[in-house]
């Protein structure tokens, strides 16, 4: 266990998780969210409501981008973080959606689920801040509207 866990340098004593047991952690909570995508796409209900394959697809697209960096806890973390909102939204949506299509418990605990797996990477996420830009170089600076860096031969007039 202690290897799993390393002390944060917080005041509160809390631990964290280390970057290795984030994605092991992530891996979990992923096979929950498969699950779910499992039960969705062999329901009969999904017949009458194919709004309901989003959740499908987004959980299919999330768990294959981050399935080849398990082995790069730092990728791992950065692709979960590009990917966290398209999951978040199309959890919401299986939120509205999953009632309209059926009140059968299956799907009342399909949302829990989903829900839960979203809030978990979340709080994972959290744990591990994305790291701050590189700083540029002080003789360039951004171009003007287009955002491009242009290099600096004299200063920048003053206002």
């Amino acid at each position: 266990m202690s290897e799993r866990l390393a002390q944060s340098g917080s005041d509160d004593g809390g631990a964290t998780l280390t970057p290795a047991a984030a994605v092991q952690r992530c891996q979990t909570i992923f096979a929950h969210a498969w699950m779910v995508r499992t039960f969705v796409k062999h329901s009969e209900t999904v017949e009458d409501f194919p709004e309901l394959m989003q959740i499908v697809r987004t959980v299919f697209d999330t768990a294959r981008a981050l399935e080849p960096k398990v082995t790069d806890p730092a990728d791992y973390l950065a692709t979960l973080r590009k990917k966290i909102g398209k999951l978040r939204a199309a959890a919401d949506q299986f939120r509205t959606d999953a009632p309209i299509a059926s009140d059968h418990t299956n799907f009342r605990q399909a949302v829990i689920s989903m829900d839960g797996c979203v809030a978990e990477l979340e709080a994972v996420i959290k744990m591990f801040p994305p790291p701050p830009p590189q700083a540029m170089p002080a003789n360039f600076r951004p171009g003007v509207p287009s955002g491009n860096v242009v290099q600096v031969s004299e200063s920048p007039p003053v206002d």
